[in-house]
């Protein structure tokens, strides 16, 4: 989209500022995450889960598009925006988890590896010639100490930490949602159930099960899973 006015030709520079102190082109990579398909995080001392939808044709083999990854055993990620700039987002992700473990003998903290893809994100907004990453990655795991926790980045290189969040589309209202009914003594179960309320609220297009992708993480077990179609069908 051409500007006009004061700040027209400001947008066609990655890192030219315009009078107002603002980059276009990291906006537009925000613009993308918004418009991308809604993924819920909650979170108690019990766990954590992630709660979000696949869009598909009937033309299209569903198992072959993923919206939540494994990063380690003890955590994963969905996304929201481009589907390859996430997947070259996680795919470093997955390296400096195993390096970690390979130079400390020790899973790696959810805030470490947050920060290194934040930092590589903010690198794609400093520099001519390249574009932002016009991604947003939503993290859960539990650390070391057995304290689970959510982070999300940004494609400006910002980062934070959360009790729990929604991106995408309609995520205004879903955080809304969560403000009011979550609580840190629920149990995996009913975190799953309050996310999968939630998306359906928050959700204009009607879909189906075979549509939705869960991820859970127990704060005892430590171990990362993507549910299974039987344990989702049950679940609704």
């Amino acid at each position: 989209m051409m500007r006009r006015g004061d700040d027209a030709g400001y947008d066609r520079s990655l890192t030219m500022f315009s009078p107002e102190g603002r980059l276009y082109q990291v906006e537009y990579a925000l613009e993308a995450v918004r418009r991308g398909t809604l993924v819920i995080a909650l979170k108690s001392k019990y766990g954590a889960t992630l709660v979000t939808r696949k869009k598909f044709t009937k033309l299209m083999d569903s198992s072959t598009i993923e919206k939540i990854f494994q990063m380690d055993e003890h955590m994963g990620c969905a996304i929201a925006g481009l589907h390859a700039d996430s997947r070259i987002l996680v795919d470093y992700a997955r390296v400096q988890c195993q390096v970690h473990r390979l130079t400390y003998s020790e899973p790696v903290r959810i805030q470490t590896i947050t920060r290194k893809l934040a930092d590589i994100k903010q690198q794609y907004s400093q520099h001519g010639g390249v574009r932002p990453f016009g991604s947003s990655l939503l993290i859960v795991g539990v650390d070391p100490d057995g304290m689970p926790r959510i982070t999300t980045t940004s494609p400006s290189g910002t980062y934070w930490s959360w009790r729990g969040t929604a991106m995408g589309r309609n995520s205004d209202a879903a955080r809304e949602t969560l403000n009011k009914e979550l609580n840190d003594e629920m149990s995996l179960e009913e975190l799953v159930k309050l996310g999968i309320k939630i998306l359906k609220e928050s959700t204009d297009e009607e879909f189906e099960d075979e549509n939705l992708s869960i991820a859970t993480i127990s704060a005892e077990e430590r171990k990362f899973e993507l549910l299974k179609y039987d344990r989702i069908k049950a679940y609704l």
